[in-house]
């Protein structure tokens, strides 16, 4: 059943409105009218699409809400028209990118509370929020692809929001260059998807037709479709190659990475594949692929984290570790496990970075965790909001983490390729060591503060605490909704999505409690080493970084990826942009050519202006010779 709701225009509306209102009213009004409209928009944004989830609710399951908007492309048979449409996928999407977005928007007040340019920092944030529900609004995938570049604008602007710092400019570029790399494989891919159906008469981008007709697309074409539409996927949501992007945009402001990471733009490359689940389950070697590269990645990241300072930096290798785990989960078909990890990450990453944020305004700036310790007693709300988040993405049975995460190894297990399962389970204890490392490093221990910092410290405002408790609070229930079978409302998400994504059927009972056991295990087994190696025996990290500091000094540089693309990719463009488009073509044929013409010019020119010597004779004698030439000509034609 399809019900036409034009309030889902509001969803849009509101966030517009407060980037016009804060980009030419703000400066004027003062801090407390941008404070009030910057978050106000989002919150009002959440209540409509609350509403419009409670109203999806009601209707029969596979129903959709759908609001049109207006002809945008008109091509011969080819046409886009705009249209919002929410079903199960995209209201999950909209609560999540709404709900959580409004309340880092209300902890924005607090964290820039000093800074002069709140107005534009509202305007990109407003504008980020807008791009991502257009993203996940849309009833098609052009319509979508402008969302998709809208986060990835907005990105720039905000990793580059303190544009004055060199080294920020350069990160803001570097994101912006490495996610163009990606679009330019969702374009193709939508290129190729569209002309498979045209060769069959079919010319649309709607979603709803795509699926109708997804049976007329060939094999081949829907794997070349499904690869390069993942080829953007991962550039957006930073997976192998191009994560390389995501731990550099640490410089922008705190909110905005946990409005990147958490939120918006990371997790449209996981909604983009669930989108089209339809296309990738005519491609199961692309669905492979999706799978192959999660698991890499997720387990390639969280081993970078184990040994980052820098407690921003952890947490961005851990979003990256994360996203995998989702594309572990829509590669093995699994897509409801993959998008309820997206919800359940959006809760507890959300507020991983909210709290890092508390920490470093407390510390004035500091991010590196050799200079905290002992936190935990003089930023309690801090504490314990991270500590519950920490345990969520550590799986910890009972908190939103431990739902998802194990519905997503069930369907890598149940795809058939064991080490898919295998290298996700190890993740899951690398994670859990990194993570209560950062804990036991923060908060615990012998404080290292600088003592000029020390008397400063407090607990953040309410402003930016209260945040922490309502996504607290979301990050323990949060998984509830996926219980397993049989127990209450037993697996209501995925039902609830099975319209959208198709069903996902876990593992039968006693093979999924042993998947959990062994997941939990390598997951209380890594709580346990970081405990050792952090409270019991703080020395013992120096001394294994010492005795193995080859592999130490590789992860802490990250596995010197940056320097292996410097050397193989940039250095190479640098020498062909340089040497030979710029040295080559452009200056020696280009230029040369259009210089030697010129040249050419001015020499004949020099040559003929020495023949005008100004001598009244010298001119009568040319005439001369003129008149006879021409009497000679006529003579020897009437001769002849």
């Amino acid at each position: 059943m399809n019900l036409e709701f034009a309030a889902l225009a509001l969803i849009l509306g509101f966030p517009a409105l407060g980037v016009l209102f804060n980009l030419f009213l703000g400066p004027r009004l003062g801090r407390g009218a941008v404070n009030l409209v910057g978050p106000g928009v989002m919150f009002l944004c959440f209540a409509v699409a609350s509403w419009a989830f409670v109203t999806l609710m009601t209707l029969p399951a596979g129903s959709a809400l759908f609001c049109p908007l207006w002809r945008w492309i008109e091509a011969g048979s080819f046409h886009v028209d705009l249209g919002l449409r929410v079903d199960a996928l995209s209201a999950v999407m909209v609560m999540v990118v709404s709900g959580v977005g409004a309340f880092i928007h209300l902890y924005s007040v607090g964290y820039m509370a000093h800074d002069e340019d709140y107005a534009r920092y509202f305007t990109y944030l407003n504008l980020f929020a807008l791009s991502m529900l257009i993203l996940v609004l849309a009833d098609n995938l052009a319509m979508m692809f402008v969302g998709w570049e809208g986060v990835g604008l907005c990105s720039y602007l905000l990793i580059g929001f303190w544009y004055t710092n060199p080294q920020f400019a350069y990160n803001g570029r570097k994101a912006f260059i490495v996610t163009r790399i990606g679009d330019a494989g969702f374009l193709l891919g939508i290129f190729t998807l569209l002309s498979a159906l045209a060769h069959q008469g079919i010319w649309s981008l709607n979603f709803v037709d795509l699926q109708k007709h997804a049976g007329l697309i060939s094999s081949g074409a829907a794997t070349a479709a499904g690869l390069l539409l993942f080829m953007g996927a991962t550039g957006k949501s930073a997976q192998i190659p191009l994560y390389v992007w995501l731990p550099d945009a640490m410089v922008g402001p705190t909110p905005v990475s946990a409005l990147i990471h958490a939120a918006t733009m990371v997790t449209a490359g996981v909604y983009m594949v669930a989108r089209l689940n339809f296309l990738y389950v005519l491609a199961p070697d692309a669905m492979l692929v999706v799978a192959t590269i999660g698991a890499l990645t997720a387990f390639f990241a969280g081993t970078i984290a184990i040994v980052q300072p820098d407690i921003k930096r952890v947490l961005a290798y851990s979003t990256i570790s994360q996203l995998g785990y989702m594309f572990l989960g829509v590669g093995s078909g699994a897509f409801a496990a993959g998008v309820f990890h997206l919800m359940t990450h959006a809760f507890f990453k959300g507020l991983l970075f909210l709290c890092s944020g508390s920490v470093i305004h407390a510390l004035e700036g500091e991010q590196d965790m050799n200079k905290m310790g002992a936190l935990r007693t003089r930023l309690p709300i801090t504490f314990w909001t991270m500590l519950i988040a920490t345990l969520a993405i550590c799986a910890v049975p009972g908190f939103s983490g431990y739902f998802s995460k194990d519905l997503i190894l069930e369907g890598a297990y149940q795809s058939g390729h064991f080490w898919l399962w295998l290298l996700g389970v190890i993740t899951a204890g690398v994670t859990s060591f990194y993570m209560f490392r950062l804990i036991f490093m923060t908060f615990f221990g012998e404080s290292r503060v600088e003592p000029d910092k020390l008397h400063h410290l407090h607990e953040s405002p309410p402003i930016m605490t209260i945040p922490l408790v309502v996504l607290a609070v979301f990050a323990i229930i949060g998984g509830w909704v996926g219980l397993p079978e049989g127990l209450l409302w037993g697996d209501a998400f995925a039902k609830f999505l099975s319209p959208v994504v198709g069903d996902f059927k876990p593992a039968v009972p006693a093979s999924a409690a042993t998947l959990s056991a062994v997941a939990t295990g390598l997951g209380g087994i890594g709580i346990l080493i970081a405990y050792v190696c952090y409270l019991r025996m703080p020395g013992m990290p120096q001394v294994i970084a010492w005795r193995l500091r080859g592999l130490y000094d590789l992860l802490l540089e990250k596995y010197r990826i940056d320097e292996l693309y410097n050397l193989l990719v940039t250095r190479p463009l640098f020498f062909i942009s340089d040497q030979i488009l710029n040295r080559g073509i452009d200056q020696f044929v280009i230029d040369g050519t259009a210089n030697r013409t010129g040249l050419a010019v001015e020499n004949s020119g020099e040559a003929v202006r020495r023949v005008e010597t100004g001598n009244v004779q010298h001119y009568a004698f040319v005439y001369l010779l003129g008149v006879i030439g021409i009497v000679a000509y006529y003579l020897y034609v009437v001769m002849h």
